[in-house]
């Protein structure tokens, strides 16, 4: 087989990656826009504003997921929220539409480009932490609202807030991180504390790298 020249190689693969992403934007445009915006900085002003949102926001996807997870949960959508988004009484109804390998795998790539330049790679490396689960559970604690792995298998927290469990696969621990330190920045109107004026820098990376061992 000929091969082609390194040039043309890697026109070749920039015009089949453009192509990809063009692609999951019309894909996005036509089966996901209704619930999701792609456009940020968030744009949540008041309590109406994110109780109108149908879906959590996705303008900084490429920097909160990880690709092979979200490629795979995109062709077979479980339930990450226990309760209905917006709801804290109602269940999740589990009726996310599923998208064919194809599409997923082109709205997969254009999810994973939109990226918040607040969140800086490399920042946290997943480590098992007493100190992080102790912040997690007793000070924060998260474990109020958020569902995670605890001793022996058991699964424990509360059911307010999206789960927690998976965490190791689903979520960039950079963005776990970059969440806890400004989390006004991805979403202004939350029932989430803001914690950055509480925690040091050093404990909120204990969290972010005890999150990111979550089976």
């Amino acid at each position: 087989m000929k091969r082609l020249p390194v040039t043309v190689s890697i026109l070749a693969a920039a015009v089949m990656a453009t192509s990809s992403y063009a692609g999951g934007d019309a894909i996005f445009q036509k089966d996901c826009a209704d619930c999701h915006y792609t456009v940020g900085p968030a744009r949540e002003k008041t309590i109406s504003d994110q109780l109108a949102k149908k879906g959590p926001e996705l303008w900084y996807a490429g920097s909160k997921f990880q690709k092979e997870w979200l490629l795979s949960w995109l062709q077979d959508p479980k339930p990450i929220r226990p309760m209905k988004y917006n709801s804290l009484t109602e269940k999740n109804p589990a009726d996310h539409p599923k998208l064919s390998a194809g599409d997923s795998a082109a709205v997969t790539d254009y999810l994973m480009g939109l990226t918040s330049a607040d969140v800086k790679a490399g920042v946290i490396k997943p480590k098992k932490s007493a100190k992080g689960r102790l912040i997690f559970t007793k000070k924060m604690p998260c474990s109020g609202c958020h569902q995670y792995p605890a001793r022996k298998g058991k699964i424990k927290g509360g059911l307010s807030g999206p789960s927690l469990v998976g965490a190791s696969k689903r979520l960039n621990p950079d963005w776990v991180y970059a969440y806890l330190m400004n989390t006004k920045v991805f979403k202004p109107v939350r029932d989430m504390p803001d914690f950055a004026g509480v925690l040091n820098p050093k404990a909120m990376e204990k969290v972010a790298a005890y999150v990111a061992i979550f089976k």
